[in-house]
């Protein structure tokens, strides 16, 4: 009995990652066929003439896919965010929060720091690939971007003893 058990919950964590095997979705596929690859996104977000469907893997996780769909609902580009690259794209003193939520998707956790003003948006990711990092998004409190400051993920680090 405790094997069926745990046959049933190891199927159904394989049946809701199922899609992350096989091909990601490509470039002209309608909505419908994007949802019914990825399943029902995380957030839905609206920049310009696009929509955006964020999928995010949890508070734990390093990835955030977004799917960029045209005013046709045509599919124009899928992608990871949660990288350098697009960190890079964010400026102090003229993004906001909004277009943060466009470029990154969710944060992993918003929390306040002393030293800074507003908010502070953090967010889990692998620099490069490889290292287990953290990025801070701060905000004034009128929701504008302050800095970008990124570092080790402390909940990841090794802990020497």
């Amino acid at each position: 009995m405790k094997r069926l058990g745990i046959f049933a919950i190891f199927s159904f964590t394989l049946a809701g990652c199922a899609h992350f095997g096989a091909p990601p979705p490509q470039p002209g596929d309608s909505a419908e066929a994007v949802r019914t690859r990825l399943g029902q996104p995380t957030n839905i977000y609206h920049s310009g003439d696009a929509t955006l469907l964020e999928y995010a893997t949890g508070p734990m996780g390093q990835y955030t896919w977004m799917a960029r769909l045209g005013a046709d609902g045509r599919l124009i580009s899928y992608e990871q965010v949660l990288s350098g690259e697009k960190f890079a794209t964010i400026k102090p003193g003229r993004d906001n929060q909004q277009t943060v939520l466009t470029i990154l998707g969710r944060p992993t956790q918003v929390t306040h720091y002393a030293s800074v003003d507003g908010d502070v948006w953090l967010y889990r990711y692998k620099e490069q690939d490889v290292w287990n990092s953290m990025m801070s998004v701060e905000f004034n409190r009128q929701g504008v971007v302050t800095a970008l400051v990124n570092g080790p993920d402390e909940e990841r680090e090794n802990r020497r003893r």
